[in-house]
């Protein structure tokens, strides 16, 4: 059952002004019985200004009477006049404000270590939105000069199991298998034992251009 937005104010109006039982209260409330006899002594919510359930569509009158007039009745909530609202299952996560100044280095490390993963992809993985994403990608983002690519996990703003979700569902689509990076390595070499060529010595005299 839907118990009130306020339910010790409720408890203080309906002790105060209906003739309902202190059980009636508590269980309509979501309130101990003990409690509400405390409210109608006076020891517990001293000075609380009483809600009325019925002004603020809780409870109809009716029912109102109909349990008075019945103490072994239970209260039923009204039913709501407004559409509740549905919970939001789908779209970017929330990003505490403080982490907010490292999603475009998360950005970075993920373009860079995984241009398989999709634009929507990393702007659920990090709570971060498709523009953001671009411009740090064609490096237009206001930032950019001090953008240094950081993984995500570190960061704080997903955890390893969620990274490598994403990772494995962007592998998928794309159909490839991401190798380790290569490593630079030295110079090239000649055979064994032999130093590099040297670059070719500039021709000298210069060639002669006609002017003293």
């Amino acid at each position: 059952m839907a118990r009130p937005l306020m339910p010790k104010a409720t408890a203080v109006w309906l002790v105060e002004n209906t003739a309902l039982t202190f059980r009636q209260i508590a269980d309509f409330c979501g309130l101990h019985e003990l409690e509400v006899q405390a409210i109608a002594d006076d020891e517990v919510a001293v000075g609380m200004q009483g809600l009325d359930p019925v002004q603020a569509g809780e409870l109809t009158q009716e029912e109102l009477e109909r349990c008075e007039a019945d103490p072994t009745a239970a209260l039923k909530a009204a039913k709501p006049s407004l559409p509740q609202p549905k919970a939001k299952t789908k779209g970017a996560r929330y990003t505490p404000v403080a982490k907010r100044q490292d999603r475009p280095d998360a950005i970075a490390w993920l373009l860079k270590n995984y241009p398989e993963m999709s634009d929507g992809q990393i702007s659920k993985l990090i709570g971060t939105t498709k523009p953001t994403i671009t411009s740090v990608r064609d490096r237009s983002h206001w930032n950019t000069t001090n953008i240094k690519p950081q993984n995500p996990v570190g960061l704080g703003l997903c955890s390893s199991n969620e990274l490598e979700k994403a990772i494995a569902v962007a592998r998928a689509r794309a159909g490839t298998v991401h190798g380790p990076v290569a490593q630079p390595g030295p110079a090239a070499e000649g055979p064994a034992g032999m130093e590099p060529a040297a670059p070719p010595a500039p021709a000298w005299p210069p060639a002669e251009t006609g002017q003293d």
